[in-house]
């Protein structure tokens, strides 16, 4: 059995609050504003792994209504989200993904998020592609009002 889900998320930037990306602090004058941590690439690869096993999608399972998930950080939530996989019978086999932003600089993180992504869901590396891309000053993101991350996920049934 092989699966494929796709995860979108965006959030607004505000100056003044934390920017937080693929689970790790990046220095930058705004960060996202969200119920949780507002983590964009976080939430995208969780809503690709949740669509993959024909699970929902962050929503459902963490809604914004909660306030237990107020301020959560979004490797918590996404630790949750590999324990349905498991409970489900399934494994992550790769994470492909890309955040949409003008500013700031990414590339230096990339091996950061990877790492932080593939600890909380216990796979390798190797498994998670982090890249980014701008929207040449185009939409919300190209003005800095707001970053937005995509995700795919390829799961397969967990043998043994």
């Amino acid at each position: 059995m092989l699966r494929v889900g796709f995860g979108y998320d965006v959030h607004r930037l505000i100056a003044g609050l934390p920017l937080v990306l693929g689970g790790i602090n990046i220095p930058f004058e705004k960060g996202l504003k969200g119920h949780s941590d507002a983590d964009v690439l976080v939430h995208a690869v969780m809503d690709a792994l949740l669509g993959a096993a024909g699970a929902g999608d962050i929503g459902r399972h963490f809604p914004c209504t909660e306030p237990c998930y107020k301020g959560i950080s979004s490797l918590l939530l996404l630790e949750r989200v590999g324990q349905i996989l498991s409970k489900q019978g399934l494994k992550v086999g790769n994470i492909d993904s890309v955040i949409v932003a003008q500013a700031p600089r990414l590339a230096g993180y990339f091996t950061l998020m990877e790492r932080q992504i593939a600890s909380v869901l216990a796979i390798n590396e190797s498994q998670i592609n982090v890249k980014a891309t701008t929207t040449e000053g185009l939409g919300f993101t190209g003005s800095g009002e707001g970053i937005a991350a995509y995700a795919v996920a390829f799961i397969t049934a967990a043998t043994g």
